[in-house]
């Protein structure tokens, strides 16, 4: 192959806006960088098996979806995650054998603002079946696709958004596309150690086939290693065209990024470890770390207070509506079937076993089940929202487990009753599903790592809207504790792990 145009230790010691100034001052083109990133792609995904395809017609043209060359991020590469917004004329198969072969008919708003911002989609990275766990494990293309952590091999890099951070954690991009509908962003850069933004429900333009109305929880963005380059991203997706949109939130600041100079000062802000309503404790270490993190905020000057769970929000009503609205939401698999023309009786042969179980107990809900949630969700909200009165943060961790093994307890492969299946993966998400049910934004930043060398988020909830004020504390964090954002896992481009 061609001589790269940077070494890797270069090339990883950038993020996506750094890698875009080379761009810009011509240090580097973007059809280099392109084809330095699908060198990379190549040599490591044997080992993480993070992306399901290179875009050859993009490596060999970088211009071929029209980029914006005038983008803040013109000429860095990111993978389109395998769900949600999709790119016209590529394959989107969700993980699932329903989906297999799929392709999108209409460029989705979000992926508009990528090439706008100009980002270069280069390829499709893995997710779990319709994005429904923390495991990213599939088998939909007749094997079964384990993604790995580059932290550790034998442990998930987390999901939905697994493949994504797997790479961007490997120092092979900079910067890939990220969704959370239960945490999907955020626990993946927790466990492999990078920035997730869920930002405020209605900020960023949901896919033209979806609604924040049928579908509250849902949220899009990206993971980095930077909180720069997530406010950056921010304030190019942090838009969308009329329609579309059920709640349609302004952005409270006119840039993102330049929000970050202005440094917090004296803020209030609530600490929480607490069970929040599930029934097992949280990992020790994780409840620790998170305590450190109170310490260097109140170092910062900041006053920090630990918050008892009763002040956050009625858990029964939080849980109930939460999960009612997550199961019986896969009824829809039942139309999806009917459009690929796939007789309903026979949707159990192109599911795994705990999406199966899903689809199962979404046809004994009824219609007043999700109007009660509905219920619920009103009164959890309002709840939250006399909380962040209060306070102008809440920290707590982003999961209340360490890093788990890969194709282990959370996967979908997993044939158990539903209803262990389910709790197991609630405990482990309480921090992150009120985050989706409420919309309030939330990020999760790197914390450090534990005692076997895997890391450990910390995350932080705002007030509704208030994405700039979470971006501000992240920012702060990470000019404070530097070393926990360059952290470097042990298979990483620029070890030297993969020959390339």
């Amino acid at each position: 192959m061609a001589k790269q145009a940077l070494s890797w230790s270069e090339w990883a010691a950038k993020d996506a806006l750094g890698l875009a100034g080379l761009v810009r001052t011509k240090k580097v083109s973007a059809k280099e960088v392109a084809a330095q990133a699908k060198a990379g792609i190549e040599a490591a995904n044997p080992t993480l098996e993070a992306v399901l395809e290179i875009f050859e017609d993009v490596v060999a043209d970088p211009d071929h979806d029209k980029p914006s060359k005038d983008g803040a991020f013109y000429g860095v590469p990111l993978l389109l995650k395998d769900i949600g917004s999709g790119l016209k004329g590529r394959k989107q198969e969700s993980g699932s054998k329903l989906l297999r072969g799929f392709v999108v008919a209409e460029t989705d708003p979000l992926v508009e603002n990528f090439l706008q911002g100009g980002l270069i989609p280069i390829g499709r990275s893995t997710t779990p079946e319709f994005g429904m766990t923390f495991d990213t494990t599939t088998r939909y293309l007749d094997k079964t696709i384990t993604t790995r952590n580059p932290w550790n091999l034998k442990h998930t890099p987390g999901g939905s958004s697994g493949g994504s951070a797997a790479m961007v954690a490997a120092g092979v991009l900079p910067t890939s596309m990220a969704s959370d509908g239960g945490g999907s962003t955020r626990i993946p850069a927790s466990f492999c150690g990078l920035v997730g933004l869920k930002s405020s429900r209605g900020l960023v333009a949901r896919q033209l086939a979806g609604s924040d109305y049928a579908s509250r929880h849902v949220n899009e963005g990206v993971v980095t290693r930077s909180v720069r380059d997530t406010a950056a991203t921010l304030d190019a997706i942090g838009q969308g065209p009329q329609g579309g949109f059920f709640v349609r939130l302004t952005p409270a600041v006119p840039s993102f990024l330049d929000c970050l100079k202005d440094t917090p000062k004296g803020w209030r802000i609530g600490l929480s470890t607490g069970p929040w309503g599930r029934s097992t404790p949280v990992d020790p270490q994780v409840a620790a770390r998170i305590k450190e993190v109170g310490k260097l905020l109140e170092s910062l000057g900041h006053k920090v207070e630990e918050v008892k769970d009763s002040q956050v929000c009625d858990w029964q009503a939080m849980w109930r509506g939460y999960i009612a609205h997550w199961v019986a939401s896969r009824m829809a698999h039942q139309g999806l079937a009917r459009s690929r023309n796939v007789d309903v009786s026979r949707i159990k042969d192109f599911m795994v076993p705990m999406v199966w179980r899903h689809f199962e107990a979404a046809q004994t809900y009824k219609l007043v089940d999700l109007m009660n949630a509905m219920n619920d969700n009103n009164s959890v909200t309002r709840s939250f929202g006399k909380l962040m009165d209060k306070y102008d943060m809440l920290l707590t961790p982003t999961l209340a487990v360490r890093v788990p093994e890969a194709n282990g307890p959370y996967s979908l492969l997993r044939d158990e009753p539903l209803e262990t299946w389910m709790n197991r993966l609630a405990d482990a998400c309480r921090f992150t599903m009120p985050g989706n049910e409420t919309g309030v934004p939330a990020i999760s930043v790197p914390a450090g790592l534990d005692s076997e060398g895997l890391p450990i988020g910390a995350q932080l909830h705002g007030k509704f809207g208030r994405d700039d004020m979470v971006l501000r504390l992240a920012a702060q964090i990470e000019a404070a504790k530097p070393e926990w954002f360059t952290a470097r896992p042990q298979n990483h481009i620029a070890a030297g792990t993969w020959k390339v």
